[in-house]
């Protein structure tokens, strides 16, 4: 077959998008150290980055901290959130760019590129410019027992120069979630997006650009981890706080990182994340529910339903109709009719869902569909694609009901009583979200609250409000955000009390 490097790519980058630079203290920056990104649709080289060292970073914060007391520190929220609605409306404009660099950089498909990642990415900026607005204090009075009169009442203000390290699943949903909210209460940023996706977040600094946010305001830097733009933010002196979404293991290294210095964090990490379907619920809703929370963005999305419990009336019966709605799901092009899933993101991350797929089948796990990789006979079989799967006849002690695939997979086990399931939907050392299928209101409400996870859902998933606080506990991460709880956190509170 011809060549990656001279071959075109199906879905390449958006015109003048090639060449991704960074973007520091408002100027677009090449440094010379190129790697490749690479399209996993057909592993054609689409674009070329411009990696970040550590001096580079070093200017980001420094550019970074002199905004803060610059033009940006000097806003009302009231202006700031109107810059920040300009930001949005730049990628509204650009709609169509954003989309096809989502594409490009993850080859999920394009109906879920829209709606997870560039609505989604809107959204974000739009609801945390709002929220800011109307964000308000707490008021105390008090008496002591002189007679004297207190008045307490206190202010937010800015945490400082954020680190925020952006996952590769959703690249611009993730980067625009954090930007928001940090944005908004008068931080400035300097933001890493995963080496895998780089475009949309280039895309994303022109949009700060052209919208006329101040330069240092918001700064991106391309990269890896250990030993590039990643280890520099999370050691930078200068940063007051490091967001981040990404590996529990990744999330432990910068722990260390910035234990020293005794920064803010707010992680939201992996997910084991488990279902539970009774016999008395919607039978075709849950089938598909679980379809969906299995399968969605190739099951790369850290809430996705890895282990999945049926009641046992049913557990036949609902194995069968989820193996056929499984195999049903069509797999191809990002813009393929009725396309479901698309390829993972890198050959690479592949390689670890197939070693899973092989444990599986080791460990004494009945394959019911998938299992493999799918051939089309075309450059797609150049790309990262594998099948999305059941499996049954795992005990809860098995690794592969244990460790987190972040692929198309699930675990079907049958129970018998809600003491029994909720005890195993717990043996896990994660604890990010859930589902719950039923019809029994009195049950859903008993049942949700005993799962130890951020987030359950019943008879739905993926549902938000962005108003509501989301994280998770355990090994998926530390802190909430959303709403209040997200300006809560990139917000320094200061009590003020005043003796009338």
């Amino acid at each position: 077959m011809e060549s990656t490097m001279t071959r075109q790519a199906r879905f390449p980058l958006p015109d003048g998008l090639r060449t991704l630079r960074n973007y520091v203290d408002g100027r677009f920056v090449e440094t010379g150290r190129i790697f490749d990104d690479v399209s996993p649709l057909d592993g054609c080289v689409i674009g070329q980055v411009h990696e970040a060292d550590a001096a580079l970073v070093d200017h980001a914060v420094k550019a970074a901290r002199k905004a803060l007391g610059g033009p940006w520190g000097a806003m009302s929220v009231q202006e700031r959130a109107q810059r920040l609605h300009a930001v949005a409306d730049v990628i509204e404009r650009r709609f169509d760019a954003f989309v096809a660099a989502e594409v490009a950089d993850t080859g999920r498909p394009m109906a879920q590129a829209r709606t997870l990642d560039v609505y989604r990415g809107m959204a974000n900026l739009r609801t945390f410019a709002d929220l800011g607005k109307v964000a308000h204090g707490d008021y105390f009075e008090t008496r002591l027992a002189n007679g004297q009169d207190l008045m307490n009442y206190t202010v937010r203000k800015p945490l400082g120069v954020i680190a925020s390290i952006c996952p590769w699943n959703l690249p611009l949903l993730s980067m625009t979630w954090k930007a928001g909210p940090a944005l908004a209460c008068g931080n400035t940023m300097v933001v890493k997006p995963s080496e895998e996706t780089p475009a949309s977040a280039t895309l994303l600094a022109e949009a700060f650009d052209e919208a006329g946010i101040p330069p240092g305001v918001f700064n991106l830097v391309h990269g890896f981890g250990p030993g590039s733009a990643g280890e520099a933010m999370t050691r930078h002196p200068g940063v007051d706080a490091v967001t981040f979404t990404g590996e529990s293991r990744t999330g432990s290294t910068i722990m260390k990182a910035v234990a020293d210095g005794v920064k803010d964090i707010s992680f939201e990490l992996g997910g084991k994340n488990a279902a539970v379907v009774f016999a008395d619920c919607d039978f075709d809703a849950a089938v598909q529910g679980i379809v969906t929370s299995s399968f969605t963005n190739a099951g790369q999305v850290c809430l996705c339903s890895e282990r999945v419990y049926v009641e046992r009336p049913i557990f036949d019966r609902f194995v069968a109709a989820l193996k056929a709605r499984t195999e049903a799901l069509r797999i191809g092009w990002p813009d393929d009719d009725g396309v479901f899933m698309g390829s993972l993101i890198s050959h690479q991350h592949r390689d670890k869902v197939l070693s899973y797929y092989r444990l599986a089948e080791q460990e004494g796990a009945t394959v019911v569909t998938g299992g493999g990789v799918p051939r089309f006979g075309d450059t797609r079989d150049e790309g990262a694609f594998v099948q999305p799967t059941i499996w049954t006849g795992l005990p809860d002690t098995a690794r592969c009901l244990r460790e987190e695939v972040f692929g198309p997979v699930c675990h079907v086990s049958p129970f018998d009583t809600e003491a029994e399931v909720i005890a195993r939907v717990n043996g896990t050392a994660y604890g990010l979200a859930g589902c719950v299928w039923t019809t029994n209101l009195a049950r859903a409400h008993r049942v949700s609250r005993q799962f130890h996870a951020g987030i359950v859902w019943v008879n739905t998933w993926f549902s938000r409000d962005l108003r509501t606080p989301f994280g998770g506990s355990r090994l998926s991460g530390i802190g909430r955000e959303g709403g209040r709880y997200s300006l809560d956190f990139y917000s320094e509170t200061t009590n003020i009390c005043v003796a009338l």
